[in-house]
């Protein structure tokens, strides 16, 4: 048994009964195997639902790297084809992960089976970031630029929002909603825009 049987077959489990099965026993005699093959690979159904969360980063970030025209884009550019693609992948489990956010009841923010793709998006994200550097692309700032990769986190969260969200035909509004959120952040960490707002800042901060 492979990880992969095991995250398909909880996801068609929820997907057939809207809700998770009642045990680790009850999926694996789903699955025709020893309770003990779980273990092998997941503590509990958290383990495994943040591997699922986990999958559809990883498989969207190594479709990239094999993209010769994705390795010459800029830091932007990467970020777009990176959600553009991402996006791509959770429509083949809209309902799975529609179902997922409904039962959970909180923000997005605070919902643990998120964690081990927070861990990988942060670690994509601030390589990001050091190439930003490199080009003059994403200008360094002292005490602020630790900050950007935990403002991409807080995106890609509104990206993940908003598509659950959208309505539209093909969700062509949360391909627009990406790209405006995108070009702005960048727009934002490369202009002078953010200086003037902490001169602005210390300014008021000073006059009190």
């Amino acid at each position: 048994m492979e990880k992969q049987s095991i995250r398909d077959a909880y996801k068609r489990y929820w997907l057939e009964n809207g809700q998770a099965p009642v045990s680790v026993f009850a999926l694996c005699k789903i699955l025709d195997v020893p309770e003990a093959e779980f273990y092998q690979f997941y503590s509990n159904f958290e383990a495994l639902e943040a591997d699922i969360w986990e999958k559809y980063f990883t498989r969207t970030t190594d479709q990239l790297k094999d993209d010769e025209t994705y390795r010459q884009y800029s830091s932007r550019e990467k970020l777009l084809a990176f959600y553009f693609l991402w996006v791509q992948q959770l429509k083949e489990d809209r309902s799975y992960i529609l179902q997922q956010y409904r039962r959970s009841h909180l923000p997005l923010s605070q919902l643990g089976q998120l964690s081990a793709f927070k861990k990988a998006f942060y670690e994509y994200a601030s390589g990001l970031i050091k190439e930003g550097y490199l080009t003059s692309e994403i200008k360094e700032r002292k005490y602020i630029s630790d900050q950007y990769v935990h403002g991409f986190w807080v995106q890609a969260l509104f990206v993940l929002k908003y598509w659950i969200g959208d309505r539209s035909e093909q969700f062509e509004l949360t391909d627009a909603a990406i790209e405006k959120a995108v070009n702005l952040s960048f727009e934002l960490i490369h202009s002078n825009t953010i200086d003037s707002l902490i001169d602005f800042g210390k300014f008021m901060f000073t006059r009190k």
